[in-house]
């Protein structure tokens, strides 16, 4: 209840650590306070032994307490550095998992329009890439980033105390790592942004690559489908290999400024001119020597996790753009549909808000009827299809089943109501049985094996050795038909009485698309059925036919009705004939 009101109120997704994180502040500022203390306890007890030298009296009992608290900062530094480790990782864990539950959530809130425009490939990104990329920020980052500020300051701040000459001296190296690192970095974000791009481009050029391997090297065109992955791996390695030869010589000069070699050389150098020069005592030199060197290493460590924080901040932002996405808005009162006609009345659309892709659209589709609709690409058919199982929200008008409209059906009611197959099949990598009943959990073998029958691919699933058990992907290969074909069977299943269909035979093969044709026959038998119609010869002998043009509905009728008024739809079937003669069934020429 509490974590939903926050993620309703737009609260921080790190909330769910926020006391964690609170935990990993003190113990990471515990820790390096507590690393310091050794070093400095080393000065102390210097101090204390110094009389020994001349013969003095040591006071053991001030050298014991030095050791003891050397110890005990030592330990409690480990301590506490372990114990941070721990914590963060483990908060890192719990965030990663209320982060990706949070995204299911979400996902399942969102308009279904909202996955028409994204590849997989977008919710892989934050699922996986996006909620790993915080790993580094809190596993990592905020121990690192305290322990990079407070160890050198309080290392200078004693020794301002105990010698500000040399802790002038001391600030050099650092001084100088900074200024260095700031020319290195300039330009920083132009050239981020540029590796981003040429990341992303190899990226997809290799998925693209290896996706498309089997086809191109069946039809002879690997040399060709080598180009653009082998243009993008040389662009890559050019770009890195030029931004390297640009930030070599700065990169050098800082590993040679903050080696600690050359500070401790360094160091001594000043201490020494200091002694010499009356201005520090040699047992002064010694804290410059031991905390100086203890300066720029932590800097450089927080250098090196830069692009780390920087792919932390971006993956938050994204994902905070993510969850600022609108959800469906959902019905207070929810009505139930009465019957299974959709009727579309007075519908404009516009995806933006600005350039309308549907105007005023008005039409009926019956129960126990297909229509099916016909266009030009970008005529707005898919679009007008979509509004059905709401995809997406109408600007202007309704689209009701059943005298409701879809945006007061809940949305399990209305996905219930209507059932929906397009062209690009979506397939689990899980079995086939899980598959086919995805949208029907609870069915019975039986039930998805009268499925599969109907659907026209029992018969193949069988050929698997491991029949319906096996996995899409590992031991079940299947061709775009095939698939397709598994579609429907998970469409026969559910059982939804409302039937929205890009047809599935656009793109099959004529073996593939006769037994797909028998699967959609058997499937929309009796159903409210909308289908988008790309050969015009599988409408013939559907009920009504809606031709749009434009973002409108310019004709409407039966085949022949549209064939003898002589419009639109008569001149894309003449054309239709002429291009597709030689492939049309017999009685459908003509």
């Amino acid at each position: 209840m509490s974590e939903r009101a926050a993620e309703d109120r737009g609260e921080s997704f790190f909330a769910p650590v926020r006391g964690s994180l609170a935990a990993i502040i003190g113990l990471s500022l515990l820790g390096a306070v507590s690393s310091v203390v050794p070093f400095i306890a080393i000065v102390e007890l210097a101090r204390a032994l110094l009389p020994a030298l001349d013969g003095g009296k040591v006071d053991a009992g001030r050298v014991w307490a030095i050791a003891i608290v050397a110890i005990v900062a030592l330990f409690v530094s480990f301590g506490a550095a372990f114990t941070s480790g721990m914590v963060s990782h483990f908060a890192d864990a719990e965030l990663q998992l209320s982060l990706r539950q949070r995204i299911i959530r979400h996902l399942q809130r969102l308009p279904l329009g909202w996955f028409d425009s994204r590849a997989s490939g977008t919710v892989r990104k934050m699922v996986e890439n996006d909620v790993n990329a915080l790993h580094q920020l809190v596993a990592h980052a905020i121990q690192d980033v305290i322990t990079a500020v407070a160890v050198p300051v309080i290392a200078l701040v004693y020794l301002f105390i105990v010698q500000w000459q040399l802790a002038l001296a001391a600030l050099v190296p650092l001084l100088v790592t900074i200024v260095l690192y700031s020319l290195m970095m300039r330009g920083g974000a132009e050239r981020f942004q540029q590796y981003d791009e040429a990341t992303e481009r190899l990226s997809g050029a290799t998925v693209e690559f290896v996706q498309g391997i089997a086809v191109v090297k069946r039809f002879g065109q690997i040399g060709r489908s080598h180009r653009r992955y082998r243009d993008e791996t040389k662009h890559y390695v050019d770009f890195i290999a030029r931004w390297t030869r640009e930030t070599s010589i700065v990169s050098s000069a800082i590993e040679i400024v903050t080696s600690p070699v050359v500070v401790l050389a360094y160091l001594l150098a000043v201490g020494i001119a200091l002694v010499n020069g009356g201005l520090a005592e040699p047992i002064d030199v010694l804290p410059g020597v031991l905390l100086g060197l203890s300066l720029s290493s932590p800097l450089m460590k927080l250098g090196s996790s830069a692009q780390f924080l920087r792919n932390a901040m971006k993956a938050q932002e994204s994902l905070a753009a993510f969850f600022a996405l609108a959800a469906v808005p959902q019905p207070t009162a929810p009505r139930a549909p009465e019957g299974h006609a959709v009727v579309v009345e007075g519908v404009s659309f516009s995806y933006d808000g600005e350039h309308p892709v549907l105007h005023d659209i008005a039409a009926s589709c019956l129960p126990g009827t297909v229509t099916a609709l016909v266009g030009a690409s970008g005529s707005g058919k898919s679009t007008l299809a979509r509004l059905v199982p709401r995809f997406y929200d109408v600007a202007e008008g309704s689209v009701a089943i059943g005298g409701a409209d879809v945006r007061e059906i809940a949305s399990r009611e209305l996905y219930r109501e209507v059932g929906f197959v397009f062209q690009d099949v979506q397939l689990l990598r899980a079995s086939l049985r899980d598959n086919i009943r995805l949208t029907c959990p609870g069915a019975s073998d039986d039930e998805v094996e009268r499925a599969a029958r109907a659907a026209q691919i029992h018969d193949r699933i069988l050929c698997f050795e491991r029949g319906y058990d096996a996995v899409v992907g590992d031991d079940a290969n299947l061709s775009g038909g095939e698939a397709q074909r598994v579609t429907i069977a998970r469409a026969l299943l559910a059982d939804a009485p409302i039937l929205v269909l890009d047809e599935a035979t656009a793109f099959a093969d004529p073996d593939s698309e006769a037994a797909i044709q028998e699967a959609l026959t058997a499937l929309t038998a009796d159903r409210t059925v909308l289908v988008i119609a790309h050969r015009l010869h599988t409408i013939v002998g559907v009920d009504q036919i809606l031709v749009l043009d434009g973002g409108r509905i310019v004709e409407r009728g039966g085949h022949a009705e549209l064939v003898d008024a002589d419009g639109p739809f008569a001149k894309m079937w003449a054309d239709y004939q002429a291009n597709h003669a030689r492939s049309l069934p017999e009685g459908v020429q003509g």
